[in-house]
């Protein structure tokens, strides 16, 4: 959908009303909230499906079955184990991802938006339905990612995973900025408070 006004761009490109896939082309990947994963097919083929340039997506070329296909058919799967691997998925990584628990599925989900080699990673509340466990692991997961030079833009309530990773805050109600800043500066603001807590009397 186009905006009714203003703009929104992108390393300087105006990308407003771009479809999906070409989004993904540009760089910019998002998670959900809920995770969406293909349930019939185990982690590493969920894993496998959203790598990037394919060639035996072409019709002629996966009814030829070229070299060029079984190439990168192997550099696919081999990419796909590095990130079982960096997930710590490892037991998992043949289980059907309707089997998952939730943490699993939003480390799956994770592992699929990096396969489309981000350049900004758009978490939808990343923590929201995982035990405190996976949560850890998951926001160790992030942290390296960001020190690794992918940029996040995160939506989550969890302020101590907040406090761990986003370098600058928005904190918003009702569809308005109410302040911004690092986290100390937007936990100490008065109007934040009053927000979110109410005003003590």
């Amino acid at each position: 959908m186009a905006p009714t006004s203003g703009a929104i761009t992108f390393e300087g490109r105006d990308v407003a009303g771009l479809s999906t896939d070409r989004l993904s082309n540009l760089g910019l990947v998002r998670t959900f909230q809920l995770a969406r994963d293909l349930a019939a097919l185990t982690v590493l083929e969920n894993f496998a499906l959203y790598a990037k340039a394919q060639p035996g997506e072409s019709l002629w070329r996966a009814l030829l079955r070229t070299p060029a296909v079984a190439v990168r058919e192997n550099a696919v799967i081999a990419a796909a184990w590095d990130l079982v691997r960096h997930l710590n998925l490892e037991r998992v990584a043949n289980a059907r991802a309707a089997d998952l628990s939730g943490g699993q599925k939003k480390l799956v989900e994770l592992g699929r938006a990096l396969l489309g080699a981000p350049k900004l990673l758009l978490l939808d509340e990343p923590m929201a339905g995982v035990n405190p466990a996976l949560a850890a692991e998951l926001a160790t997961r992030l942290l390296a990612l960001r020190d690794g030079g992918i940029t996040m833009l995160v939506v989550e309530h969890n302020m101590g995973f907040v406090s761990k990773i986003c370098d600058h805050v928005i904190v918003m109600a009702s569809g308005k900025v109410l302040a911004e800043g690092s986290f100390e500066d937007v936990r100490a603001n008065e109007t934040v408070q009053s927000a979110y807590f109410g005003t003590l009397s």
